[in-house]
């Protein structure tokens, strides 16, 4: 447990040294296969439009996320710790 916390704050560092998008975009190349990038942008986009106010339908269509997924998503920007809803750009 005490490494896996020590990894996480690693992790949680190098990202916070990214200097801009360039660099975050490099970065997660680096970290992720393009699938897992894939997955995370269709999360963020979720949020996105969740915030905006669309639908799950109009959310479905726009970014093809799982419905499960998109409920995993509606649950953290509903219960979760605000990661989604303190960084998501507003659109």
């Amino acid at each position: 447990m005490k490494e896996s916390q020590a990894m996480h704050d690693i992790l949680c560092r190098t990202l916070l040294n990214c200097k801009d998008e360039r660099e975050m975009a490099a970065l997660l190349s680096d970290l992720c296969t393009p699938q897992e990038l894939e997955q995370m942008a269709q999360r963020a986009a979720a949020a996105q439009l969740l915030l905006a106010g669309k639908t799950y339908a109009e959310v479905i269509a726009a970014t093809d996320i799982s419905s499960a997924t998109l409920s995993r998503v509606s649950r953290a920007l509903h219960h979760g710790s605000g990661g989604y809803r303190n960084n998501v750009p507003k659109l």
